[in-house]
């Protein structure tokens, strides 16, 4: 099994506060958590942590503030063996944080805060450090960051993979043009692209840059069109979820690491639904993330 690709992750660094409850109530009233976990989040943090449990050397490029949540934000990653040596806290910056209700469905509400006076600057980033890396993977979080990162990829030949989601249509069409592997959630695709249907709206994506296109589909999986005109599916993996929060997240950082190892994209999608499917099956964004062995071994069943 190929081990150890060097992924730089680019973006979102959170700290989850998760409660589940038996149902969302008709109209607003008290209701008492059945459980409660706060652990790490943000789209680029899970997607390192999933990473690093599936053998890969993942290391995030972020910026927190130099609070609590902060403090929390870096010690769990580092648990997870994430390098966290250009996750950059500033001095009176507030960390982003989510309260997340899930109910017994799986199903959930989130409420996030995220500091719009964090500075944005770029000028710190280890770019130098690209041309080591074996891919890249971005989220839309932090703009700045992610621009320079994947220019700086395209310079030295590095694959790129974007996690598209809602809150960056207008900057898109330039990032796009820096990507390798643009995956949108499906609100995010149907909000940036025109069309009838996902694929008409793939097709237009691929025209401005991207050599994949490929929209996340929740319980109905993952569906791709490439620039050479083969397209695909992945049909999700039938699970009883207790918590959706962050599979997203799993299915960019498991993607991302099998097309680093050099795996075919239907592969790719393949580990990451698996990856995606078993991050369902507990509360919290990262809690159920798999270990290789563990998601070789749903595959296999």
């Amino acid at each position: 099994m190929p081990a150890g690709k060097r992924v730089i992750c680019v973006g979102q660094a959170a700290l989850d506060r998760i409660y589940r409850i038996e149902a969302f109530p008709p109209e607003p009233t008290k209701v008492r958590a059945l459980e409660h976990v706060e652990a790490g989040g943000g789209m680029a943090a899970n997607a390192a942590v999933a990473i690093a449990r599936l053998g890969g050397r993942a290391e995030l490029w972020s910026r927190a503030g130099d609070d609590a949540a902060g403090a929390a934000i870096r010690s769990g990653l580092r648990s997870e063996r994430v390098d966290v040596r250009y996750l950059l806290s500033y001095e009176g910056a507030r960390s982003s944080t989510s309260a997340i209700i899930v109910d017994d469905k799986g199903e959930r509400l989130i409420v996030g805060q995220r500091d719009a006076g964090m500075p944005s600057g770029t000028s710190w980033l280890p770019l130098e450090r690209v041309k080591e890396a074996d891919i890249v993977l971005g989220d839309v979080r932090w703009l700045e960051g992610l621009r320079a990162t994947f220019a700086k990829a395209r310079e030295e030949g590095v694959t790129t993979v974007l996690d598209v989601d809602l809150g960056a249509r207008e900057a898109l069409p330039g990032i796009l043009k820096l990507t390798d592997y643009a995956i949108f959630s499906a609100p995010a695709l149907r909000e940036f692209a025109p069309g009838e249907t996902d694929a008409d709206r793939l097709a237009t994506v691929l025209t401005l840059g991207p050599r994949h296109a490929g929209v996340t589909l929740g319980a109905d999986g993952y569906v791709w069109r490439e620039r050479d005109g083969s397209s695909g599916s992945q049909p999700a993996f039938a699970i009883a979820p207790t918590d959706t929060t962050g599979a997203g997240d799993a299915f960019h950082g498991a993607f991302t690491l099998m097309i680093a190892e050099g795996k075919s994209v239907a592969e790719a999608a393949r580990m990451a639904a698996a990856v995606a499917a078993l991050k369902c099956t507990r509360l919290g964004a990262r809690a159920g993330l798999p270990s290789r062995e563990e998601a070789e071994a749903f595959l296999r069943k």
